[in-house]
């Protein structure tokens, strides 16, 4: 069998063999539920502190709450509709967002809308936050704005700092959650550098395993009941996630956070070198390949497509090759109406010309040979 060559990085990403080890102590060694109160249950109560200083400590975050959670789109969910039931005077009250934000956000945004909410998104065309729009949606009825560190399908990294700034000046009982699956330890976005009060986050992204995420709450957040639970019970996670932790999966969360992070800065660097290298064989190469590249792009995504073919088809072609690329964001692959990637579509292209587009994102097992072998089959 030839070879395969993984360009899904974003989709998910192998396990760690440090998150493959902590889940299997976990799993054996750790087995207690760490809400018991006998000694097995205190080591893996213990356990479960150190997998939230691990994943706190690579985010940048010294204070603040981590919150596990069974993925990024728990999180999300958690965070738009536990701010929208927090208070009973944000009925019918505004949101803002961006255009062309992931599913586990739209989705739960929509439902609120379809509840009397008001939802403003801001338009992100060419990859940047429309700073201006922002500020025009943002005023006193605005009790939440969520908006994501990188978008998942183009790569376009936005500016949550002067984001912030806007929220801050202009309705500042309001909270600012970003989704940052895509950002976590691939570009900065701790709380200091994004300047928000909810912070997503996702194990599968940075090699744990699938099931496990996380929302980080800003102390504020607790002070005043900023959130309430989607799920009660026990009272797990300081009451806003109840049910006994998924300890393999945070475990093996807090574990691929710690190793991550020592390896992020040059991980970075090499996954933007091999983007531009891409991004130049292809321009020398395929005259009929477009990039759709962002004014601040993420380091490990490329979005591009070939005119007039259907990204699905491009995709098919390259798997039956054994090079694995997106056509669109795999967590909306299971839509029952498929739609154009609304991502595509804010980022400034036709609906027509957004169902040609895939996505090639990157990881540390990439190699310049494998990329000439992506360029040699788009050719």
């Amino acid at each position: 069998m030839t070879k395969e060559i993984y360009f899904d990085h974003s989709a998910t990403t192998p396990v760690r063999p440090e998150a493959l080890e902590a889940m299997t102590e976990a799993a054996t060694a750790c087995y207690a539920n760490p809400s018991s109160g006998h000694a097995a249950g205190r080591r893996a109560a213990a356990a479960l502190a150190r997998a939230r200083r691990q994943v706190s400590d690579a985010l940048g975050a010294r204070e603040g709450e981590i919150v596990f959670t069974s993925g990024g789109t728990e999180a999300n969910n958690l965070a738009i509709l536990g701010r929208a039931a927090a208070k009973e005077r944000f009925a019918g009250g505004r949101i803002v967002t961006s255009a062309g934000e992931h599913a586990s956000v739209e989705e739960p945004l929509r439902l609120l809308e379809a509840r009397g909410f008001e939802v403003v998104r801001v338009p992100t065309r060419g990859g940047a936050l429309d700073l201006d729009a922002l500020a025009r949606a943002c005023d006193k009825r605005v009790f939440l704005v969520t908006v994501m560190a990188v978008n998942n399908e183009t790569g376009a990294v936005y500016d949550l700092a002067a984001a912030a700034r806007i929220v801050r000046e202009r309705c500042p009982d309001a909270l600012l959650h970003t989704d940052a699956t895509q950002a976590y330890l691939k570009v900065p976005c701790s709380p200091a550098d994004t300047g928000a009060d909810m912070i997503t986050l996702s194990g599968h992204k940075i090699g744990a395993p699938k099931g496990v995420g996380a929302l980080w709450l800003s102390p504020a957040v607790k002070k005043t009941r900023g959130i309430a639970p989607r799920a009660l019970g026990g009272g797990q996670e300081a009451g806003l996630r109840c049910g006994t932790e998924n300890m393999p999966g945070i475990c093996a969360f807090g574990a691929a956070a710690e190793a991550g992070a020592r390896e992020a800065a040059e991980a970075a660097r090499a996954a933007d070198d091999l983007r531009r290298y891409l991004i130049d064989r292809i321009h020398e190469n395929c005259r009929d390949v477009l990039t759709h590249l962002p004014a601040r792009p993420a380091p490990h995504i490329l979005s591009l497509s070939i005119r007039g073919l259907p990204g699905e088809t491009l995709q098919n072609f390259l798997s039956s090759r054994g090079v694995y690329v997106s056509s669109g964001s795999a967590c909306s692959a299971n839509a029952k109406t498929p739609r154009a990637s609304a991502a595509m579509i804010a980022f400034g292209l036709s609906e027509a010309e957004a169902r040609t587009a895939v996505r090639v994102s990157l990881g540390a097992s990439n190699t310049r040979e494998e990329a000439d072998v992506l360029v040699e089959l788009l050719r």
